[in-house]
């Protein structure tokens, strides 16, 4: 029997588990491989496609599998296929042409499950794609056939991107899908009903922990719904006010081994 037996961790990438620089600190590290040793699976759920979220699994070598895309999938990085995923069943091709026609600086990009097609550039998706090393595979939004797991749109000035939420809020089709605002210059429209707490929920099913026993962790307004549907959540001291007043309880911030801190604080049965 183990310390963490029947406990799961999970938690977000940027702002969270990594560093401002992009890497995972050497005290996260070892405290990751100690919750493991000791019984316990740890995770990540993020935005990100599991294909440019590898150097983070790498990094980390998670338990069980990842949640991605916004909580729309989990991946099973030992099987390399996906365990469960919820596409939109509503095509959302009007509500991109919208953005497209009001919003002509707005870049746009279309994710299945698989690919990520470029569909119209800015400096935003020109930096997405440095930063992740996806190849610019450019497709229209209106003849992508795979199923589409969410869409993303990136511009750098911050009010716009405000401007463009409010417009898809308001849109006559917005009750046919979810909204989310994953990083200060992007924004996502996403298959109803979909979150980060349903990849939580999912994966505590799967795996047979008592969803009571489960950890998240996060910091951005994209992890809301999973801090509220874990058994405890928690936001990093940096996160943003919507992340914080959905938590728990708060901890460090990214730059001071957040997650080593909740593991510790397991330990020593100050959480659960």
């Amino acid at each position: 029997m183990g310390k963490f037996d029947g406990i799961l961790i999970c938690t977000d990438l940027d702002g969270t588990l990594l560093r401002g620089d992009g890497t995972v600190s050497r005290e996260n590290r070892e405290a990751i491989e100690y919750f493991k040793e000791e019984g316990g699976r740890f995770t990540f759920i993020t935005g990100r496609m599991p294909f440019y979220a590898s150097v983070f699994y790498d990094a980390v070598k998670p338990n069980a599998p990842i949640g991605c895309v916004n909580g729309g999938g989990l991946y099973d990085y030992a099987e390399q296929r996906y365990i469960w995923t919820l596409p939109m069943n509503e095509d959302p091709v009007e509500l991109i042409r919208c953005v497209d026609q009001k919003f002509p600086d707005v870049g746009i990009q279309v994710n299945t499950f698989y690919k990520t097609y470029f569909c119209k550039e800015n400096v935003t998706m020109e930096r997405f794609r440095k930063t992740t090393g996806l190849e610019n595979l450019i497709g229209d939004y209106t003849s992508v056939e795979e199923p589409i797991a969410k869409i993303l749109f990136g511009c750098e000035d911050g009010e716009e991107i405000l401007e463009l939420e409010q417009t898809l809020r308001s849109h006559p089709l917005a009750e046919r899908f979810d909204f989310i605002r994953s990083e200060r210059t992007l924004f996502e429209i996403l298959p109803r009903g979909i979150g980060k707490h349903r990849a939580i929920e999912k994966l505590s099913e799967h795996l047979g922990i008592d969803p009571s026993k489960t950890i998240a962790v996060g910091d951005y307004d994209n992890d809301v719904a999973m801090l509220r549907a874990a058994g405890v959540g928690i936001a990093v001291a940096n996160a943003s006010p919507a992340a914080r007043a959905a938590a728990d309880r708060i901890t460090v911030s990214n730059e001071e081994h957040a997650i080593a801190r909740v593991i510790c604080d397991v330990r020593d049965g100050y959480l659960l």
